[in-house]
């Protein structure tokens, strides 16, 4: 594959993973809002123009906000430039990930990517470039890499020297603060059939808490509680997550309560490998949001910047019109619903240390530079071979200048089968950005008032 190396080989001598590395100089942090963006991708467009400059992003009003909160697309209009088929993904090979082309040749009569044109749609709100700005002359890795010391709000790393830099920008990007949610997750057989499992989810950063203490800041990141609202015999079962900043001196904390035992328990396999929520043995823990939790197992490498076709600005996918059967097909979801866009991202690889233990020996993270969000995953096991391919669907909820994600898939090219988790086209509304809470909201006795059915 050819990559645009947008990194020198003298990069390469600061990517021990165990290093405590300085934040970056005033004078290179400068080149935030100028030559780069405010988060630190290049503000430039490519050479041809098939990428654009980014000027922005979208403005707050680029399009409807219906009752719900779904957001119209405000690139409804336009059609795709063309189509990477089974046929002609050769001609494209050079913009792919293995796992994608892996992708083409596991379901060759329909697994199709429409490119459409490129729009650089994201940006955050003003107190996030500023934290991003305070953080890149400021923040610095410590604890082998495992923590972080003088980090305010997200992006820890906008010019990043490292893998491990990088990650941890994937680890702490901005998702809105707060939100509480209604999503699904589907996990098909090969046939295409499928039940869906139904989740409530808090998701609270430190700093968004109602109590929270700026002088006293704790080593938690984030807060976040999950419930089961279906199906039936899993309705009630909750998660309560802690999620550390340095997760080797105080691992993650995790509180699981089953509404059918009435009964908390902390639940220390909700990390790394350990199986994911209902997911039928198809994700891990830390196939969550792409990835998440503790980098301390891999040895992580900055390889560089590519020009990647991406899931980008998917709110087809996300329209509140469809239904789960319009998007859950056999194999993968449906391809047509989908909308891939030419962007520059970080590739980034993860190769487990010797010694530690993990089902994914080796990950291929291809990372949105305008956004900080994973958009590819290719997912190797303990023989090289490629396992699991992540795709991340993204867009843009311009209304709350927050990039996220519309769904998550994880497809097992082993045995045919994937996961989709993140869909709410039918439920009964939309993110809820800027959800109010306490530290108490999440402490393991509020555990059995949430998992009430």
């Amino acid at each position: 594959m050819k990559t645009t190396r947008m990194l020198l080989q003298s990069l390469t001598l600061s990517l021990l993973a165990g290093s405590a590395l300085a934040a970056v100089s005033p004078d290179e942090a400068a080149k935030l809002g100028a030559s780069l963006t405010p988060l630190g991708a290049e503000k430039a467009g490519n050479a041809d123009g098939s990428i654009p400059e980014w000027t922005g992003g979208l403005p707050k009003n680029a399009g409807a906000v219906d009752a719900k909160g779904f957001l119209a697309d405000p690139f409804a209009s336009e059609k795709p430039l063309f189509t990477i088929t089974a046929k002609n993904v050769e001609q494209y090979k050079d913009k792919l990930t293995p796992g994608q082309l892996a992708m083409f040749k596991r379901y060759p009569d329909t697994f199709t990517m429409p490119v459409y044109p490129s729009h650089r749609s994201a940006s955050v709100p003003a107190n996030v470039l500023e934290a991003t700005r305070y953080n890149a002359t400021h923040t610095k890795l410590i604890q082998g890499g495992n923590g972080l010391e003088d980090f305010r709000t997200a992006n820890p790393f906008p010019i990043p020297q490292n893998g491990l830099e990088a990650i941890w920008n994937h680890i702490t990007r901005y998702r809105g603060g707060s939100v509480r949610r209604l999503v699904t997750q589907a996990t098909p057989q090969a046939n295409g059939s499928y039940s869906l499992v139904y989740f409530q989810d808090e998701f609270v950063f430190r700093d968004q808490l109602k109590d929270y203490d700026p002088n006293k800041p704790s080593n938690v990141l984030f807060y976040f509680k999950q419930r089961v609202t279906a199906p039936s015999r899993l309705a009630g079962n909750v998660l309560l997550v802690h999620e550390t900043l340095d997760q080797v001196k105080e691992p993650r904390l995790a509180w699981l309560y089953n509404a059918g035992q009435r009964r908390v328990r902390r639940a220390p396999q909700v990390s790394y490998d350990g199986p994911g929520t209902a997911a039928d043995g198809l994700r891990t823990s830390d196939n969550l949001d792409m990835y998440n939790g503790a980098p301390d197992r891999y040895d992580w490498k900055l390889v560089g910047k590519q020009e990647l076709y991406i899931p980008y600005n998917s709110y087809k996918l996300d329209s509140p019109s469809l239904k789960y059967s319009d998007i859950i097909k056999a194999g993968h979801i449906n391809q047509d619903l989908a909308r891939y866009e030419l962007h520059r991202v970080w590739h980034v690889t993860a190769t487990l240390k010797s010694g530690e233990r993990h089902i994914y020996a080796k990950r291929d993270f291809f990372i949105d530079e305008d956004t900080w969000q994973a958009s590819v995953i290719d997912h190797y096991d303990g023989r090289n071979n490629l396992w699991r391919v992540a795709e991340a669907h993204s867009q843009y909820y311009y209304d709350k200048q927050v990039p996220w994600y519309t769904v998550e898939t994880l497809y097992d090219l082993q045995s045919g089968r994937y996961l989709a988790l993140g869909m709410k086209n039918e439920e009964k509304q939309a993110y809820e950005f800027g959800y109010s809470a306490s530290e108490s909201d999440f402490t393991p006795a509020a555990l059995r008032q949430a998992g009430v059915r």
